[in-house]
């Protein structure tokens, strides 16, 4: 009889009907109790595929990333939606630590949302809000209790309750904010407090469990899913913007939830309990008043502790794999202690662009690294802009620069290291030649201590005289150079943070940046690999730009052209003054042995001229290159910065900060 009521009130609601953050533990269940009953909903997630969202209807589930505000717009214009439920939330895990994140998704996201839907004057919006908001007060307040957050989360969670309460007083619109408690039920994840009872209670016995004397305000996900439904169909104009509590109004202590546990599993083993160390998070007596709520809608929860626990008990008996719902918790998603910008030097490489994400995403995805992909279009003749600026839509991760003219590969790759935010950086040409597989081994070297990690050519796909070329660069180079560049190392390599840094301090203009990652010392180390062919199209380089590599390299970094002409400034100097000797030896004692004509003259002139020019031209290159340092003219110029599916002026700045 219960579930047919909840069926009942599921039919009244007003549809389409949209779920947000479809694939997380309230929006999923949500979610499914909605599909159960009717089909006009969507659910909303930003990736597939999603554990929770197995089995569901693929024509209900919209893979979209909330984050780039087109994709909210045509999201919305794509259907008239009535009845609108936001679960999306980031920050709630202590594992989730990206602040710009935190405040992008629970802020920005909901801001632009909730104006287009207040414009509809027929949309209802139930928003999911945490008890976090009211931070240190968090024990059995009252929904105008004042609110204290104690954390960025809780922040932004007390700012979007003061958006709906100005929309809905303010401007009309029919909102709501649920401030839910202890959820716990199927799909929990799995590294939470209830479902990691359960897991051990499965094996008869106990996990560590914290200050016995902390206690919870439990509420079953079905009771909550139940308050969105009733929120949503009862609330009156009077109620617009208002905040409620959601949970049990009981407070349960962890030696008590211990003791319920035990009797169900039937474990003799006594709990052991740990002193907890951030107690200002956490209350002897955390339970909620949802009275508010009650006489608002009609709202109370219908499982007690005990019922809920049984049912996600018997949830969990129906898992096929216990061990991969185990490894299924977001605290794996992503390593918390690593991050990665991967910034990609575009020149005619339009075709290889899609293919480049697509690999760089599978791969950061597969090492579970937080990552994000900086295109730099170095002013490509070809519509590279417009492919970044379409995958910039699809993936907020991806951004582009574009450049005001080509500036080249150097001024490429600082541009976008000065714009990644991440803790490392990862350097590839964008012709596919630095295949994204190598990043892992990378990775490896990284968490082993290593600061910079570069990619070492063993073999290259290149004409016989390319590969001699390139073998005798490094081979001079490191004879003649106060620094030693690793043979057969291009730019392709894993940088850390603080390594980049550094390299951003580095005033020259005429950059080469394996000479200048070389001279920044700290721990390095190379990774061997096969330098495949290009995929598309031609190489831009050839052998006199080679040269000009070269030369770049060699004036950059070393003085042996000009100790070389001191040297043989003085040797022929002494050679010359033993043969002016020598001449005037033969005149006085051996006239007839002394040379006639003008030969010897005309081929020693010829020999100082030319040696005078060759000096003349490489001190001119010495001065060429003092010449270039100090006009200071940028490094490049940005004409386009490529974000969220928008391509926006960057004012001709040769510096720029994005909103981050």
């Amino acid at each position: 009889m219960v579930n047919m009521e909840i069926s009942e009130k599921i039919g009244k609601l007003r549809g389409p009907i949209l779920v947000l953050g479809a694939s997380g533990f309230v929006g999923a269940n949500l979610f499914r109790s909605l599909l159960a009953r009717r089909s006009d909903v969507y659910g909303v997630t930003s990736k597939l595929p999603a554990w929770r969202l197995e089995g569901v209807p693929r024509e209900n589930v919209l893979t979209i990333d909330l984050n780039v505000p087109s994709n909210v717009r045509a999201m919305l214009e794509q259907r008239e939606y009535q009845t609108v439920f936001d679960c999306v939330a980031y920050g709630a895990y202590s594992f989730q630590e990206d602040l710009s994140l935190i405040y992008e998704t629970n802020i920005n996201r909901t801001t632009q949302l909730t104006q287009i839907l207040s414009q509809q004057k027929s949309a209802v919006y139930i928003h999911a809000g945490s008890s976090s908001e009211y931070g240190d007060n968090a024990s059995a307040p009252k929904e105008d209790s004042q609110l204290t957050p104690n954390s960025h989360y809780a922040v932004t969670k007390a700012a979007v309750s003061g958006l709906l309460y100005f929309l809905g007083k303010k401007r009309g619109f029919a909102c709501a904010n649920l401030r839910l408690y202890a959820v716990f039920g199927p799909m929990e994840d799995s590294s939470r407090l209830i479902p990691v009872l359960i897991q051990h209670g499965m094996r008869k016995e106990l996990p560590p469990l914290v200050d016995p004397e902390i206690s919870r305000d439990f509420v079953y996900v079905d009771d909550v899913s139940e308050a969105f439904v009733d929120t949503a169909i009862e609330l009156k104009s009077e109620q617009y913007g208002e905040s409620f509590n959601v949970g049990s109004g009981k407070k349960t202590t962890i030696r008590e939830l211990a003791g319920m546990a035990r009797e169900l599993f039937g474990i003799v083993q006594e709990p052991a309990f740990a002193s907890y160390q951030n107690r200002k998070w956490d209350t002897t007596d955390w339970y909620c008043d949802s009275s508010k709520l009650k006489q608002a809608v009609g709202w109370e929860p219908r499982h007690d502790l005990r019922h809920g626990l049984l049912k996600t008990l018997a949830w969990f008996q129906t898992l096929p794999d216990l061990t991969a719902y185990e490894k299924s918790s977001k605290k794996y998603e992503v390593d918390p202690q690593r991050s990665i910008s991967a910034v990609v030097a575009c020149y005619k490489d339009v075709q290889a662009i899609p293919i480049m994400y697509e690999e760089l995403a599978r791969v950061f995805k597969e090492l579970r690294i937080d990552y994000e992909i900086i295109f730099v279009n170095d002013n490509s003749p070809d519509n590279s802009e417009e492919v970044i600026r379409s995958l910039s839509q699809q993936d907020r991760r991806v951004i582009g620069i574009s450049h005001s003219r080509n500036f080249g590969s150097q001024s490429a790759f600082r541009s976008g290291m000065e714009v990644s935010t991440k803790r490392a950086c990862v350097l590839l040409d964008g012709d596919l030649q630095d295949p994204p597989e190598v990043i892992a081994k990378f990775v490896e070297k990284w968490k082993e201590g290593y600061e910079v990690v570069f990619g070492r050519r063993v073999k290259r796909v290149a004409p016989f005289y390319m590969q001699f070329a390139y073998k005798a660069f490094y081979y001079f180079f490191n004879r003649f150079s106060y620094i030693v560049i690793p043979r057969d190392a291009g730019d392709f390599s894993l940088i850390d943070r603080r390594v980049v840094d550094c390299l951003l301090r580095f005033p020259e203009r005429d950059l080469f940046l394996r000479g200048i990652r070389a001279f920044a010392g700290f721990r390095q180390v190379g990774v061997d690999y096969v330098r495949p062919e290009r995929r598309f199209g031609r190489s831009t380089n050839n052998l006199f730009k080679n040269i000009g590599w070269a030369k770049k390299g060699i004036l950059s970094f070393s003085n042996f052209p000009l100790n070389a002409l001191s040297f043989c400034g003085f040797v022929l100097f002494a050679i010359s003054m033993v043969l002016m000797l020598a001449q005037i030896g033969l005149r006085i004692f051996r006239p007839d042995l002394s040379p006639r004509g003008v030969t010897t003259i005309i081929v020693i002139v010829i020999f100082f001229s030319s040696l005078n020019v060759f000096a003349l031209s490489l001190i001119g290159e010495y001065l060429g290159k003092v010449f270039e340092e100090v006009k200071r003219r940028p490094h490049f110029i940005r004409r386009n910065i490529i974000q969220y599916g928008e391509v926006r002026s960057a004012g001709g700045e040769a510096q720029l900060h994005l909103e981050r």
